[in-house]
C-alpha cells in the first residue's frame, strides 16, 4: 500500500485539514480500513474495480461521497486494487458547503453522484476521464473552491472560531469559557454547534482529546496509558477505558502496536501483512 499526505494551498486550509491518497496495485489482496472517531468529516473519491463496502451493514459505497462524523467505529472493505483520495474536512463544512444537515449523516454518508447540479456532474465526469492522481486532486480542489466561492456567506464564524479554540486546546478546555470567548450563551452555543457539526461541543472536544491521546500512544510520546490519561485530561483509568472502548470498539488491553502515517495526519496505520489461505494478502489500515 502506498500512502501520500498531499500539501495544498492556503486557500483551502480553513476548510480542509488534510488530503490523503491511498493506492494499492495487487489483485490478490483484501484490505480493511477502519474509520475511527476523530471529530472531522470528509470527501472521498475512490476507484475500486471490485467495489468498496462498509461494515457492519455491508453497504456498497458510491464513487464520490461526503461522510459525516464517525461516532461508532466502522470498517471499509476492499478486494483487489484501489486508488482512494480523501479530503479531510473541518466539521462545519457539511452544512456550509454541501447544504447537508450534519447530524443526518453521522455514521453515514451523502452520495454526491446523485446530486444533479452542474458542479457535481462536471466533477465526477472529469474524475472519471483521468487516472492521474495529481489531476484528480486538482479537480476535487477546484470543486471545493467553487463551493467556497459560491457559499462564503453561509459560514457561522462564531462556531468556526469555537472549533479552532477547541482544536488549539486539544480538546482540554472549559466549554463554558469557550462559549463566552465567541460571545454566545451556553444554550445558543450548544444549539448552533450541533447545527453546524452534528455534535455537541462536549462530544467534539472529547473526540479531539481522545485522538490526541491515541497519537501519543502511537508515536510512543508517552510511556504508559496512565501517562496518556493524565496528560490528556481524563479523570481516571475507568473514564479513559470507557472512552477508548466507545471510539475504538475494543478495550485498551487489545490495543495493538500502531504507527503514525505522518505527523501531519491523524490517521494511524497498522499493517498486518499475513498471507491467508489461498495466498491472499490482508492489510489492516487505521
Amino acid at each position: 500500500m502506498k500512502f501520500q499526505n498531499i500539501k495544498f494551498g492556503t486557500g483551502l486550509s480553513p476548510f480542509v485539514k488534510s488530503i490523503m491518497v491511498f493506492e494499492h496495485d495487487r489483485d490478490d489482496t483484501k484490505t480493511n480500513l477502519p474509520f475511527l472517531a476523530d471529530g472531522f468529516t470528509g470527501l472521498m473519491f475512490h476507484e475500486t474495480p471490485n467495489g468498496l463496502f462498509v461494515n457492519p451493514h455491508n453497504k456498497k459505497m458510491s464513487q464520490l461521497f461526503v461522510y459525516g462524523q464517525t461516532i461508532k467505529p466502522i470498517e471499509m472493505k476492499i478486494h483487489g486494487t484501489y486508488q482512494i483520495i480523501v479530503f479531510q474536512l473541518f466539521p462545519f463544512t457539511l452544512k456550509s458547503l454541501f447544504n447537508i444537515e450534519p447530524k443526518s449523516i453521522n455514521d453515514n454518508y451523502h452520495d454526491l453522484t446523485k446530486d444533479s447540479t452542474q458542479i457535481e456532474n462536471g466533477t465526477l465526469s472529469a474524475l472519471s476521464n483521468t487516472k492521474d492522481i495529481n489531476k484528480r486532486i486538482s479537480i476535487i480542489a477546484t470543486y471545493i473552491n467553487k463551493l467556497i466561492a459560491a457559499k462564503r456567506n453561509n459560514f457561522d464564524n462564531q462556531i468556526r472560531a469555537a472549533i479552532k479554540l477547541i482544536l488549539l486546546a486539544k480538546g482540554k478546555c472549559n466549554l463554558t469559557e469557550t462559549a463566552i470567548q465567541v460571545h454566545l450563551n451556553k444554550q445558543t452555543f450548544e444549539e448552533r454547534f450541533v447545527s453546524e457539526t452534528g455534535l455537541l461541543p462536549k462530544q467534539f472536544a472529547r473526540m479531539i482529546q481522545f485522538e490526541n491521546s491515541l497519537t501519543q500512544l502511537s508515536v510512543n510520546e508517552l510511556t504508559s496509558f496512565a501517562d496518556v490519561m493524565y496528560k490528556n485530561g481524563f479523570a481516571d483509568h475507568f473514564h479513559y477505558i470507557r472512552v477508548f472502548k466507545s471510539f475504538m470498539g475494543r478495550t485498551s488491553k487489545k490495543y495493538p502496536p500502531y504507527h503514525v502515517l505522518s505527523t501531519d495526519s491523524p490517521h494511524l496505520v497498522r499493517f498486518t501483512s499475513s498471507l491467508a489461505s489461498g495466498g491472499v494478502l490482508h492489510q489492516q489500515i487505521y
